[in-house]
């Protein structure tokens, strides 16, 4: 039992060491000063939540550079603190 355990938890840092999950969004509002983006985003699997438009802190404002409302983009995100953060950004290919 133990060596299953082990396994499981081995395959779930494999996971994690994967690479992030980029989800596609559409910026609909840029709020640099308070280093916020309010993005209407696909489904992120990674921390179960459904497409929906909301605002996101972002850890490093100066990602905000350059983005205003109906960019096309694609980013990154964690719980911290259980709060999403955008913790990169960039132009969708």
């Amino acid at each position: 039992m133990k060596r299953f355990v082990l396994g499981l938890a081995l395959l779930a840092a494999g996971h994690a060491w994967a690479g992030a999950e980029w989800v596609r969004a559409t910026v609909t509002k840029v709020d640099a000063p308070r280093s916020r983006v309010t993005l209407k985003h696909e489904r992120i699997k990674s921390i179960r939540m459904a497409a929906m438009t909301m605002p996101f802190k972002v850890k490093d404002g100066a990602a905000l550079q350059g983005l205003k409302a109906g960019d096309k983009v694609r980013f990154t995100v964690a719980l911290i603190d259980d709060e999403p953060v955008v913790t990169a950004i960039e132009a969708a290919k």
